[in-house]
């Protein structure tokens, strides 16, 4: 199937998902609402008043919902290389995760003050190889994780999303030494047809 052919498909799928459809009634950014939405409805993510890290955040579906639900007591930081337009009580970082510069900077934004969750909706740019692409994910996987065990207030808790290849299975069990309760959570909205699942990790150990 050419790349044109492709491009067409998607964008018929896309325009009849329910969840896209859903997220523009409801004012959200993008259908990626629905998968937080999910995992939160399920195993109670969120509460006011905490304090969130949002990795990925563009265009800002995520942060929209977590800035609902902690409200104006909470606080929550927003991250990615794309610019995104401003979310009520929610600040915004724009830059590359993988930039040391740009980790510094969100940690100096944090004052010392540890967080209650991390959640991220990263993914690599993908090039169509296969091992290529596992690669790539898993380093920024890495680079979330760790991040992740310099900022997190013990006990706190890490939602990331992660594709299932051959290393994944790996990062799971490095997970487990770091944190009481590892889960793996496939949402609904998540296409089906994706390797694409969320690694939901509580209780973290210090």
């Amino acid at each position: 199937m050419s790349a044109r052919r492709s491009s067409k498909q998607w964008l018929k799928e896309h325009s009849r998902d329910p969840f896209v459809k859903q997220a523009q009634q409801a004012g959200y950014r993008s259908r990626a609402v629905y998968k937080l939405m999910e995992i939160d409805n399920r195993d109670r993510l969120l509460r006011p008043g905490m304090s969130v890290i949002d990795l990925g955040a563009a265009p800002g579906a995520w942060s929209q919902y977590v800035s609902q639900i902690v409200g104006p007591a909470g606080r929550v930081i927003a991250l990615d290389k794309l610019p995104m337009e401003p979310v009520k009580n929610v600040s915004f970082m724009q830059g590359d995760l993988a930039d040391k510069r740009v980790r510094d900077r969100l940690t100096r934004a944090l004052a010392k003050c540890p967080v209650d969750l991390v959640i991220s909706d990263l993914a690599p740019n993908m090039s169509g190889i296969k091992a290529t692409d596992e690669a790539r994910m898993m380093r920024l996987l890495e680079r979330v994780s760790d991040l992740a065990f310099e900022v997190l207030k013990p006990g706190g808790t890490l939602l990331v999303k992660g594709f299932q290849g051959v290393d994944f299975s790996s990062y799971v069990k490095e997970l487990r030494k770091h944190f009481q309760h590892v889960s793996i959570r496939k949402p609904k909205a998540s296409r089906q047809f994706s390797s694409e699942v969320y690694v939901l990790a509580r209780s973290y150990v210090v």
